[in-house]
């Protein structure tokens, strides 16, 4: 029996012509893979199936995961048999639990964001049915609220507590700016207007709160802090994600993308209805400007911090 190229399912095309990239040498070890939305582009396909696809090359060994960088080649070393693409999760001998789907969804997250975290696709990366993780979790949400408490475990505070309050909570931010960095998903799991009941995040809250805990502070005032602390941290990492997918969707790097608003930013400049805005552009040394989001989120932090000096230290704390 003779099996014609449109019998073969269309991630299985994908899947072997990103086989042969590889094994030509087209993609070398460390080079990123193109992402589920460029594969859906190119074959013209669903996200579920270029999902699935990059999945199933993962199971050979062919490629990997990387955070904040996505979908890489594997080194050769590490790579399965092909004909075998099952061995790799067959031959794990782990036993599904709940706590290995969250550590599964969070690898996928880090490494191609939250929007492409499916259930089936965590079960495909596990090696598993695709309703088999509804055994152990209910829903997709339910998934992303075990992963956000989870990676709220992973916090690290200072082996001694810092004695005063402003070190307390600066420790405290930093920490969780070092967390969202790590797992730049954790800024879009929900709205601040919403929060989810986890308990690790309430034992961050925990931390800042006693920081203010004794300053003359009303209950109000100091939740309001917890809060706002939070909402910066969460408002600068938003971005990292969102930075991350556009690179992914449009294919150019950030300088590549501001090179296309260069004849826009030229006239807006030439119009003179902004003085103010092209005086500072044209006092920008010749490099222009920059944007750094851990310079961001430490000039947010300290001015933050000085406003509340004064708050506490100035008589107001009571307000």
């Amino acid at each position: 029996m003779v099996v014609s190229r449109k019998d073969v399912p269309p991630y299985l095309r994908i899947v072997a012509e990103l086989r042969r990239r590889i094994a030509e040498g087209e993609l070398a070890p460390g080079d990123r893979v193109p992402s589920t939305r460029q594969i859906a582009r190119e074959w013209n396909v669903a996200l579920a199936t270029a999902t699935k696809a990059l999945t199933t090359l993962g199971q050979e060994g062919l490629v990997r995961p990387q955070a904040r960088v996505g979908t890489v080649v594997a080194p050769a070393g590490r790579r399965a048999d092909p004909d075998h693409p099952s061995r790799a999760a067959a031959g794990s001998g782990h036993e599904l639990t709940r706590e290995r789907i969250v550590r599964t969804a969070m690898k996928i997250a880090d490494a191609e964001g939250l929007a492409a975290l499916t259930m089936r696709g965590v079960a495909a990366r596990l090696g598993t049915a695709a309703m088999s993780p509804y055994r152990y979790v209910n829903s997709r949400d339910d998934l992303v609220l075990l992963m956000t408490d989870s990676a709220h475990g992973e916090l690290v505070y200072p082996a001694e507590v810092p004695a005063h309050w402003r070190a307390r909570l600066e420790a405290g931010a930093r920490a969780l700016w070092t967390l969202h960095r790590a797992h730049p998903w954790l800024a879009q799991t929900g709205p601040l207007t919403r929060p989810q009941v986890s308990p690790n995040l309430i034992a961050y809250s925990e931390w800042v709160l006693s920081a203010l805990d004794g300053l003359g502070l009303t209950p109000t005032a100091m939740y309001d802090v917890n809060v706002l602390l939070y909402s910066h941290v969460q408002g600068v990492a938003v971005h990292l994600e969102r930075e991350a997918q556009a690179a992914s969707a449009t294919g150019l790097t950030d300088e590549q993308w501001l090179d296309t608003q260069a004849p826009a930013l030229a006239s807006v400049l030439a119009s003179g209805d902004y003085p103010t805005f092209s005086r500072v552009m044209g006092d920008l040394d010749e490099n222009g400007y920059d944007l750094h989001l851990d310079k961001l989120f430490d000039l947010g932090l300290t001015s933050m911090l000085d406003g509340l000096t004064s708050l506490v230290e100035g008589g107001g704390a009571g307000g």
